[in-house]
């Protein structure tokens, strides 16, 4: 975590929330950075501070007429004073009944308004957070901060804003008459104070662990349900877990929130019950002495009546400020948690003097000694919103995941990048937009550094297709408009049939206001990839980066994106993640990726022609498997591949061993006599115990 101002105040306990897994810090400074979000408000905190002592003022008055209306009225027989002064009370109450509505106002409009400011600045600063910052962070705990962290903070600020002025006014005024009409109780009054102002300050000092642990645990639930309600979730849940499972471990972060629910509860509850049974100590211990004084003729019985309501006036904000230690903690744990956030310093920073990059059809992608490592966990997480914390734990080794990447894909070209899962390919397409720096080295796009570039302008100039196509859980039309807002229903339509897709979507009852569902969902695999498709032709970006699009495809879904990316690459600079033939065969330019490092590159037959890497890699996914001495010399085995049945046999494929060694696995070939049956497993002669694998076919039969 990047520290925030000055060092960091530990609060340790011994038990429960205490204990030290759950120590508490409250970083100095933080309320010094609240102030400066009241500023656009501060006319209006004037206004509240000039109501609240107005109602200050008035529940003074209001004792000081009883006090008038029994000595001068009643006990004199005098009516009209009576009555006088009734309405005048009684105008007193409906002026501050609209006062305490103008503060609510004046007071919710502030706090609300600081709040909003806050929770826009935070969602911004999160989104101009690294990629490797939302692959760690817990999404629940992140929706946290800005939802049940804000909710507290505001309900703190409002409480704060209506009780400061109010309580710190009243306690003056009210001590001060109290001693106007009569010294001896004023003395009683100021000793008790203290006795009120303790519970408040050993209860809120409890109260403020209590609550940082309570919004951790809220952040966990509220990630398991994040988890568990969302439709990969779901099905996961469905396909592996069972509902007794599920619902044991929601009871077990259930309970830990309703335990620390009811410990804060009691702690409350046994502040209040302090408070209010001093109080009526306090005020019995008054009568007892005032009715002595009336006895003796020190004063009036009004005096002792507006005496006793003086004092139970005084109750109130002493209540308030015995309980203010509570209020400010609650607010301060609640923007320290936000400020924790804000603190995370993005890694991906525009230059003050950049500039945008110039719009062109197509443009050179250039990587010139590229070494990349990814960000570890303190330069781009919170701990706290990683529930399960693996710091000490991070793997060890070499962090450098690309070593001297250099290569050039040609402007209006198809540059296919190649090599074994991890090889970092992907890395290599994510430096393209910018998603990270590179730690060495430069990537270039039409001859600019792309650190030298506005972050807008680059991003609008390439465009990605990922494995796994998101759609937010809205309309087609909106799902696509987000690649280019405002565009027109005819340039909507013209995308989508470019995509093929519109044949589809023309189908609907609701066409494009049809909703695609939790991360689309309602539509195949095959179909929200095409969708995806139709967003980036609306984008037209000079770069287009597809990371195995079709990798996950049936045939026929293939088929039609394949043709959609015909139109979607054409005239376009295009950096492709390929595990398929016929990619791979269109590419001007093949880039084998081995450890991290650019080890071949060329056309399909110079690289056969090398036999190296590549040859190695097209042999073992594409053509006939290695003899066992090639195996022997490059190390792989061959991967599976399925054989259609020959001509003239309407039989299923099925499998059967290969010839030759007998620990060979067994390929799939078509059943005997021309049957239709479903092909079937048979074991390697000669006592091999070789797994079953599938026979690649030709190249004719795959080219078709």
């Amino acid at each position: 975590m990047i520290g925030g101002p000055g060092p960091l105040i530990q609060i340790r306990g011994g038990f429960g929330p205490d204990g030290p897994e759950n120590a508490q810090t409250v970083r100095p400074g933080t309320f010094r950075r609240i102030v400066p979000y009241a500023g656009p408000y501060r006319w209006m905190v004037v206004a509240l501070l000039l109501m609240t002592a107005l109602d200050a003022v008035v529940i003074v008055a209001t004792p000081l007429l009883f006090k008038v209306i029994i000595d001068d009225g009643i006990i004199p027989g005098d009516r009209s004073v009576v009555v006088s002064v009734a309405l005048a009370v009684a105008g007193l109450a409906v002026l501050q009944a609209l006062l305490g509505a103008l503060e609510s106002w004046a007071s919710a409009r502030v706090s609300e308004g600081l709040v909003y400011d806050l929770r826009t600045e935070v969602f911004s600063h999160v989104q101009r957070q690294p990629l490797a910052f939302f692959t760690r962070a817990q999404t629940g705990s992140l929706v946290s901060r800005l939802n049940t962290d804000v909710v507290a903070a505001q309900q703190a600020m409002t409480s704060l804003l209506s009780m400061m002025m109010s309580s710190v006014l009243v306690l003056l005024l009210v001590l001060g008459t109290i001693f106007y009409l009569s010294w001896v109780v004023g003395l009683v009054a100021l000793a008790v104070i203290p006795f009120f102002i303790l519970p408040g300050r050993v209860v809120g000092r409890r109260l403020q662990r209590l609550l940082r642990v309570s919004m951790q645990q809220d952040a966990e639930l509220g990630t398991l349900l994040h988890e568990r309600f969302n439709v990969a979730g779901a099905l996961l849940t469905k396909l592996y877990g069972t509902p007794e499972r599920e619902t044991g471990l929601f009871r077990s972060r259930a309970a830990k929130v309703r335990d620390i629910a009811v410990v804060t509860a009691v702690h409350s509850r046994t502040l209040l019950i302090s408070v209010t049974l001093l109080a009526s100590l306090v005020t019995a211990l008054v009568y007892g002495l005032g009715g002595g004084l009336v006895i003796a003729g020190a004063f009036q019985i009004g005096t002792l009546v507006a005496l006793a309501t003086l004092l139970a006036r005084l109750f109130g904000p002493i209540n308030q400020l015995s309980s203010l230690q509570a209020h400010v903690m609650t607010a301060l744990v609640s923007f320290d948690r936000l400020f924790e956030v804000l603190d995370l310093k993005p890694l991906i920073v525009q230059k003050p003097a950049a500039t945008a990059l110039p719009r062109a059809e197509a443009m050179d992608v250039e990587f010139d000694g590229v070494w990349f490592g990814y960000p570890t966990a303190s330069e781009v997480s919170l701990a706290s919103l990683e529930t399960i914390s693996t710091r000490e734990q991070e793997r060890q080794g070499d962090a450098w995941v690309l070593h001297d990447v250099t290569f050039r894909a040609p402007a209006g070209k198809l540059t296919a990048l190649v090599g074994l899962s991890g090889a970092g390919k992907t890395t290599i397409t994510h430096l393209v937009p910018r998603l990270y720096d590179p730690g060495r080295g430069t990537v270039r796009l039409g001859g600019h550094d792309l650190r030298d570039l506005t972050v807008d302008s680059l991003r609008a100039a390439v465009g990605m297709v990922t494995q796994d196509a998101h759609l937010f859980h809205d309309t087609l039309r909106a799902n696509l408009e987000y690649a280019r807002p405002g565009a027109s229903e005819q340039e909507l339509r013209e995308a989508c049939a470019a995509a093929q897709i519109w044949d589809l979507i023309s189908t609907l009852p609701d066409g494009l206001d049809t909703v695609v569902g939790d991360r689309g969902y309602r539509f195949s695999g095959g179909e929200k990839q095409r969708i995806a498709i139709a967003r980036l032709l609306l984008k037209s970006p000079s770069v287009v980066v597809l990371d195995e699009a079709t990798a996950h495809l049936d045939s026929e879904s293939e088929a039609a994106v394949q043709r959609a990316l015909r139109t979607a690459l054409a005239g376009r600079t295009s950096l492709v993640i390929a595990h398929r033939l016929a990619t791979i065969r269109e590419a001007d330019q093949i880039i084998v990726v081995d450890g991290g490092r650019i080890v071949e590159c060329g056309v399909h037959a110079e690289l056969m022609e090398l036999n190296g890497r590549y040859a190695e890699l097209y042999r073992t996914q594409f053509a006939r498997p290695p003899k066992p001495e090639e195996r022997e010399l490059v190390g792989v085995a061959p991967a599976p591949h399925l054989m259609a049945p020959p001509p003239g046999n309407g039989g299923a494929p099925h499998l059967l061993p290969p010839p030759g060694d007998g620990g060979g696995a067994p390929h799939l070939l078509p059943p005997p006599g021309g049957g239709g049956g479903a092909p079937h497993l048979l074991p390697p002669p000669g006592g091999g115990g070789g797994a079953p694998h599938l026979l690649p076919p030709s190249d004719e039969r795959r080219d078709q």
